[in-house]
């Protein structure tokens, strides 16, 4: 049960996390497009229609609880005439709740990078669309992955509360074994054990990755062989 438990909390937080971080991404690009004067009226009003709604949805999901959010739309949905099970649900919210942060941090990583850079690429030619997607947002994913590892590692623990719309997660599954035979101390200290060596594993791969993709300092200046006459 408990490896059952484990396979599942592993699941939810990692496809709806990477997921989030893909709606995050999309929402923090599309926060930065910037309405032009000689766009057409049409243009001007579905970026900001979208952007409104974008906005709307942020505040919503940033400013509740993820177990609010879990029960308004697992039985939302279920009042509405459809049908989730609790697994598909638990993605569904903890996508949502994902997208909703890294779209801030997706957006302050974009305007962290310096306004050269963007006219630079421009002024080569590059649209900005490509601007955005060649030059910008690899250097703003670079600045955003400690955020991203923080995001994940809290949705790993976050997990816990989807068990209160079914989901077989590691908390549920303590849950039930406790209640089953009578060992509750025993059954969430091994969850906390487990959920102990997950994070640590996965913020050490996350330091990894980070250090890989950070800028080399070895590197020497032009300038420095003008000078030096070579």
């Amino acid at each position: 049960m408990f490896l059952s438990g484990t396979w599942i909390t592993l699941y939810v937080a990692i496809i709806g996390t990477i997921i989030g971080f893909l709606l995050g991404f999309l929402i923090g690009v599309i926060e930065d497009v910037q309405i032009n004067r000689e766009d057409n009226i049409f243009k001007k009003i579905i970026i900001k229609l979208v952007k409104i709604i974008f906005a709307v949805y942020v505040e919503v999901f940033r400013d509740t609880p993820m177990i609010v959010q879990a029960m308004v739309i697992y039985y939302g949905i279920r009042l509405a005439g459809g049908s989730i099970s609790p697994i598909p649900a638990g993605i569904l919210v903890t996508f949502l709740n994902t997208g909703a942060y890294m779209a801030e941090t997706v957006r302050a990583g974009i305007k962290s990078i310096d306004v050269g850079q963007r006219e630079g690429a421009l002024a080569l030619g590059m649209s900005p669309l490509k601007a955005m997607v060649v030059v910008i947002i690899p250097q703003a994913f670079r600045n955003i992955i400690p955020e991203m590892a923080n995001m994940f590692l809290t949705n790993l623990k976050m997990t816990s509360v989807l068990n209160v719309i079914g989901v077989s997660e590691l908390f549920l599954v303590a849950k039930t074994t406790g209640a089953i035979y009578y060992r509750y101390f025993e059954a969430y200290l091994l969850i906390a054990v487990i959920f102990f060596v997950l994070c640590f594993i996965f913020n050490r791969l996350f330091l990894i990755l980070e250090k890989k993709l950070a800028a080399k300092k070895d590197y020497v200046l032009a300038v420095g062989y003008i000078d030096d006459g070579q």
